[in-house]
């Protein structure tokens, strides 16, 4: 993961000169808290549409807010570690709000991708995107089940063998 890890100030300099050497670039994001294929299949789908791929990973702060105070299973240094290491994630980031605006405006990704659970009208960050002329890209296999859905599983069967 060695050079993917930047601090949004740093990772804005990084994108501003790839834009300017004629790159599209592409963002993702999300809490990543146990990787699984829908991850896979997602972040895969984000690079193939633009050069450059940015994963913005939820904090562990902000994964608390959004998922509970049983979250996050993974730390955010370890995640970010995780994601870096697959070979089409080119940069990551770590935020510390619910929502991704404050990067998307700060980097201004031509695409703002999305997995299949969204449509472009139910994005968040929709009105974000387009502010600053950036399309929204709904990428990736059908959502069959997410992280959640996975540690309930876990913790039922735990459950049932006691």
């Amino acid at each position: 993961m060695e050079g993917k890890f930047l601090e949004l100030n740093d990772l804005a300099e990084v994108i501003e000169e790839a834009r300017m050497n004629g790159k599209k670039i592409a963002m993702a994001n999300g809490g990543f808290d146990l990787l699984h294929i829908g991850h896979i299949r997602y972040l895969k789908a984000s690079k193939e549409i633009a050069d450059v791929l940015v994963v913005a990973i939820n904090s562990d702060r902000s994964l608390r807010e959004l998922k509970g105070e049983h979250r996050a299973e993974i730390g955010e240094k370890g995640r970010a570690r995780i994601i870096g290491a697959l070979s089409f994630v080119d940069y990551v980031t770590i935020f510390d709000e619910r929502r991704v605006d404050r990067v998307l405006l700060t980097l201004k990704p031509d695409f703002h991708c999305k997995g299949t659970d969204y449509t472009p009208e139910t994005v968040p960050e929709k009105d974000v995107v387009r502010s600053y002329g950036g399309s929204i890209a709904i990428v990736g296999g059908r959502k069959i089940r997410s992280t959640s859905d996975i540690i309930n599983d876990i913790t039922l069967k735990k459950e049932i063998e006691k």
